[in-house]
């Protein structure tokens, strides 16, 4: 089982950056593949980035590529989103997820992931 913690939400202005991190805990973190989902009001919760469990393949949704990007530090536990260029309709609580496995599936739904964090708000103002 592991347990993840995402942090480095806030409110920023369109046009910036925040990075995201989600710290896990628990045992073999590197057999876990990872993702980031997000969810706005009134909205279903999305799919956002994937990672393969090490780091060598990469998945994005289409509204994010080239302004997001996701990576991890198996030595640390810890996957992270970087996102520039912020957008107002970036706004939504984010999550992390894992999902057991090295099979470098291309995981990109909810029902892909075993485990996740209690989710991070990002607020953009325009």
């Amino acid at each position: 089982q592991v347990q993840l913690v995402e942090s480095g939400g806030g409110l920023v202005q369109a046009g910036g950056s925040l990075r995201l991190s989600c710290a896990a805990s628990g045992r073999s973190f590197s057999s876990y593949a990872m993702g980031w989902f997000r969810q706005a009001p009134g909205k279903e919760r999305d799919f956002v980035a994937a990672i393969s469990w090490s780091g060598g393949s990469t998945w994005y949704a289409d509204s994010v590529k080239g302004r997001f990007t996701i990576s991890r530090d198996n030595a640390k536990t810890t996957v992270y989103l970087q996102m520039n260029s912020l957008k107002p309709e970036d706004t939504a609580v984010y999550y992390c997820a894992a999902r057991w496995g090295r099979s470098g599936y291309r995981a990109t739904i909810q029902a892909d992931y075993d485990y996740w964090g209690q989710g991070t708000q990002v607020t953009v103002s325009s």
